[in-house]
């Protein structure tokens, strides 16, 4: 499209027209003439241990919702593990973000860099990285929380504008990160934040950046920052100095688990779903027969293994708060076996699988770093089964996303009693609390 400078690659991604070099030439003379061409490797990251390098692939200027360009990056470190997505497309990319990718199913070492207007300017000396919560994307979260209308901001309405507009309006440099796959693993998100803060570090010439991380991107995040490496992986760099984690489940959370089969005909296709979420179960009852759908579910099951994100924030909180007992199975969904019309492992087996909340406890962000959690306290979330049991958000409980264990540096907390999670990214005063504690 008009406004992205790409080079071919691998894929085959050719630039050889006269459009592209048009482009390329008006490109040289705008005020980004400083930035890499695409297709120019920046020196191994520093967090780097062995080979790789993140690789410029492509720069898009005709961005919409208010940021000023995008950037495709690959990482071409040789241990990341392949992608796999569901068959029918539902976490596939679209939109604009298709366009930028350039397919709707990219290898998860790709990512898109989104720069805000000011991210040379602005008069504070760390930039700040916001990181998108699942099945989401940085445009809907951070730039028009209205985007897809329908209630999805968590509200009826809300704005048209974000938290981008307003960090970019009070002189910060901000930049976004938008992941491959809407649902990738934890460490594959760390991964590519560590890619994009050195990045960011580069084009800022900053030593340090903040984070600002939603939902699971808060969990990723945390991942990065405490050094929890895959042995695929890299160790990270001291690189940030302020973590503000909105709506993380810093304790886990049970959710998936705890309210029976309420979600099951919003997943499954022979139910008409379409929802693009985890489901406890491998097999559900449409028109009087099982149907099964590992690729599905939450566990790593079948030859399939989708969302292994949702199942490395898993902790039972059924001690706390019991279960759910309104829903149809819900004794088999959270325990295992089967139901009257669902068949599933159970929570434990999927903590099994590989939850990694207990290691993050034990394994302490460093303390130089000041963290601070962010919690809406109001579980009323429209059109959404809410979690009921306890003090929640809607989706995670506030005793999880309050949770400092494993946080030895500075720690403050605020809980906002007018905000369910998905306004935490919008409302007033998720917003001003942010402002407050980034500083200068």
């Amino acid at each position: 499209m008009r406004g992205c400078l790409r080079v071919a690659t691998a894929r085959g991604r050719l630039a050889a027209s006269l459009l592209i070099l048009e482009e390329a030439l008006r490109f040289q003379t705008d005020s980004h003439a400083d930035l890499p061409r695409a297709g120019a490797e920046l020196p191994p990251p520093a967090h780097a241990s062995g080979a790789g390098t993140a690789q410029l692939l492509a720069t898009c200027t005709t961005v919409q919702y208010g940021w000023q360009q995008v950037e495709l990056w690959n990482d071409t470190y040789p241990g990341w593990p392949a992608q796999q997505y569901p068959g029918d497309g539902r976490d596939d990319q679209t939109g604009q973000r298709l366009t930028f990718f350039g397919a709707a199913e990219p290898r998860g070492s790709e990512f898109l860099i989104y720069y805000a207007p000011g991210w040379n300017s602005g008069a504070h000396a760390v930039p700040l990285l916001p990181v998108m919560d699942a099945n989401e994307n940085v445009d809907r979260e951070y730039a028009d929380p209205d985007l897809a209308g329908s209630g999805t901001c968590g509200a009826y309405s809300g704005p048209r504008t974000g938290l981008m507009q307003y960090l970019s309006a009070a002189d910060y440099e901000v930049f976004a990160v938008d992941f491959a796959n809407p649902h990738d693993g934890n460490y594959p998100w760390a991964q590519s934040i560590a890619d994009v803060i050195e990045v960011m570090r580069q084009r800022t010439g900053a030593v340090q950046v903040d984070l600002l991380a939603w939902s699971k991107g808060a969990f990723a995040a945390r991942v990065d920052v405490a050094r929890v490496t895959p042995s695929w992986g890299r160790p990270h760099l001291k690189d940030v100095r302020k973590l503000i984690l909105p709506g993380g489940s810093n304790g886990g959370l049970d959710y998936t688990f705890a309210h029976g089969t309420e979600r099951a005909p919003l997943i499954y296709p022979e139910c008409g779903g379409t929802l693009n979420g985890a489901s406890p179960h491998t097999d559900y009852t449409s028109d009087g027969q099982y149907v099964y759908h590992p690729e599905l579910s939450i566990y790593d099951t079948g030859g399939h293994d989708i969302y292994a994100g949702q199942r490395q924030m898993l902790a039972r909180w059924d001690g706390v708060y019991g279960v759910d007992e309104t829903q149809q199975d819900w004794y088999t969904t959270y325990y295992g076996g089967q139901g009257y019309v669902s068949d599933g492992y159970g929570i434990e087996y999927a903590i099994d699988q590989g939850s990694l909340v207990s290691r993050l406890k034990s394994q302490a962000i460093l303390s130089a770093v000041s963290t601070y959690l962010l919690c809406g306290s109001d579980p009323d979330i429209v059109y959404f089964y809410n979690e009921n049991r306890g003090p929640s958000d809607g989706v995670v409980f506030a005793e999880s996303s309050l949770d400092t264990t494993g946080m030895p540096g500075p720690v403050q907390t605020a809980l906002l009693s007018g905000d369910n999670h998905l306004q935490l990214g919008w409302e007033a005063a998720a917003e001003n609390t942010p402002l407050g504690w980034l500083g200068n």
